[in-house]
């Protein structure tokens, strides 16, 4: 399979400005782990000039095997108990130094040895931030923990400002094997199930937590059909979620499944329309770069007004 040169309109922004070389310069001397350079997205100039920044816990290697994604996988290590407590700091250090931090998102690998030890973690993390730095709006990016409850309400008892797990896909395929270019069979999420990803979403809404925002963000270009993206947005809607991402898929490697549709960005624009004014979504971010924490802290300021 030839490999799909990328449309024009698939063209980040070169990042600059002064609170992103700030906040560039911070990070790479406190030493820490951001998804925004990890996973070299394209809108990090934009997000960090608006004070977005997002860390990475629970360490490098995800226990599980999605093949749209580049982190590397295997079992995971010991978890690190300290690093609450650490972030909690390298936060504090950063709005020391003046850089300019609106909204933080803790995401993490998936951890399916351990889920209740990891949803320990997130949650003391989130309540570590809180206390050090109460004005900063504070999202959590989390797995389904394998829909273990009691690690479900841990999170929910810490209080985020936004409780967001991705859906990723349409549910044919899930479990649908497409063939890399490498000639290596490969799904999108394996281990997951897209029920129970909806249940988790909607838990957060009927467990007394409804001041709190849940989001959601599905990739388009794996080989769904437009009208499967309709039903997942419905879906979405169903499990009460405030805020839906939806973004162009991009291959990381040519082992990795490949592109099959680049979509244009009026059929980006389409999606939302549809999904705001027809299903009844509270907002949703829609665009070929659009990634989970894109707009993250203006989606929390537009929506708050309603809770």
């Amino acid at each position: 399979m030839q490999n799909r040169r990328k449309p024009s309109w698939i063209k980040a922004k070169i990042p600059g400005g002064p609170n992103y070389n700030q906040l560039k310069g911070l990070v790479k001397e406190l030493k820490l782990n951001t998804v925004c350079e990890e996973a070299k997205c394209p809108n990090i100039g934009e997000c960090w000039g608006a004070g977005t920044l997002t860390f990475m816990i629970l360490g490098d290697t995800c226990t599980r095997s999605c093949g749209f994604c580049h982190v590397k996988t295997g079992k995971g290590g010991e978890l690190d108990w300290d690093e609450p407590k650490r972030v909690a700091e390298a936060v504090g250090k950063l709005k020391n130094n003046n850089a300019y931090i609106t909204h933080l998102v803790i995401t993490s690998v998936n951890r399916d040895d351990k889920n209740y030890e990891s949803a320990c973690i997130f949650a003391e993390t989130v309540e570590k931030v809180r206390e050090a730095n109460p004005d900063i709006k504070i999202e959590v990016l989390i797995p389904d923990f394998k829909g273990e409850n009691k690690a479900i309400e841990k999170i929910i008892k810490s209080k985020p400002d936004v409780l967001n797990h991705n859906i990723e896909t349409v549910p044919r395929l899930y479990n649908h094997p497409q063939i890399s270019e490498s000639g290596k069979t490969r799904y999108v999420r394996p281990q997951a199930i897209y029920e129970r990803s909806l249940d988790l979403l909607l838990k957060c809404k009927e467990e007394g937590h409804s001041d709190m925002l849940t989001k959601s963000g599905i990739m388009i270009g794996l080989s769904e059909s437009y009208d499967e993206i309709l039903v997942t947005l419905c879906d979405l809607n169903d499990a009460k979620c405030d805020i839906v991402t939806i973004g162009q898929y991009l291959q990381p490697t040519i082992d990795h499944i490949p592109v099959s549709k680049f979509y244009h960005p009026t059929e980006f624009e389409s999606l939302k329309s549809y999904g705001e004014r027809i299903i009844g979504l509270p907002h949703i971010e829609s665009g070929p770069l659009v990634r989970s924490s894109y707009h993250a802290e203006k989606q929390v300021l537009k929506l708050a007004e309603n809770f």
